[in-house]
């Protein structure tokens, strides 16, 4: 009776996962070569998806980002990936929106202080923009693109937080380090990585994505 009710709570994919693992191992390329998001988003995924990196793939190439929303970034990325290897294929892009800033950086977080992406730099700006500002409100956004069988799929994930006067924390990446989320006191860069994935934009974006596959046949 008990492994009758698990069964109807479990997606057919899941179910077909438990009788035959190695048979039912959906393979998704990610297209980024960020180690620490591969990192984070296999942690989120459920065995029965084996994350492939563009690392993996020998793909160095820097895909640019060249559209005004994180939407169409994500999208870029996904597309250049798909064309190239011919596999099912996600992309994120994410942008730190802080309110007084206009919601700045945005979909230029990552090139915030410059072209070369040194994120170090881009929190020092960010930090130095923010000095004697008290209204310090922001939100982290993830946009993820999927491309599966020619169709196109986004799925967006946002945590609301504060921006701290200090930045704090050596784990995480990107604005981790100067970002709190709300209901936290640490910020995202002193959280455990457990802790980060139950909260934060990129793991809502992905949660969407995987109930989505869930639902694939």
């Amino acid at each position: 009776m008990d492994l009758i009710f698990r069964l109807n709570i479990l997606s057919l994919k899941q179910i077909r996962y438990l009788f035959n693992p190695l048979l039912y191992i959906m393979e998704l390329i990610f297209a980024t070569n960020n180690k620490h998001k591969v990192e984070e988003v296999q942690a989120l995924l459920v065995p029965e998806y084996k994350i492939i990196s563009l690392q993996q793939l020998h793909c160095t190439e820097d895909i640019p980002e060249t559209a005004e929303t994180l939407e169409g970034n994500a999208l870029i990325k996904a597309r250049y990936v798909y064309q190239r290897f011919g596999k099912s294929c996600f992309a994120d892009d994410t942008g730190l929106e802080v309110e007084a800033l206009n919601n700045a950086p945005g979909v230029y977080s990552a090139r915030y202080a410059g072209d070369d992406k040194d994120m170090q730099a881009n929190r020092t700006k960010l930090l130095r923009e923010m000095e004697g500002v008290i209204h310090r409100n922001a939100r982290f956004r993830t946009v993820v693109a999927l491309i599966h069988k020619n169709s196109e799929y986004l799925f967006e994930g946002q945590v609301n937080g504060v921006i701290t006067t200090i930045a704090r924390g050596e784990g995480g990446f990107g604005y981790d380090p100067i970002f709190i989320a709300d209901g936290m006191e640490m910020t995202f860069a002193e959280l455990d990585l457990s802790i980060k994935n139950s909260i934060s934009h990129r793991a809502r974006a992905i949660n969407k994505l995987v109930s989505f596959l869930h639902q694939l046949p």
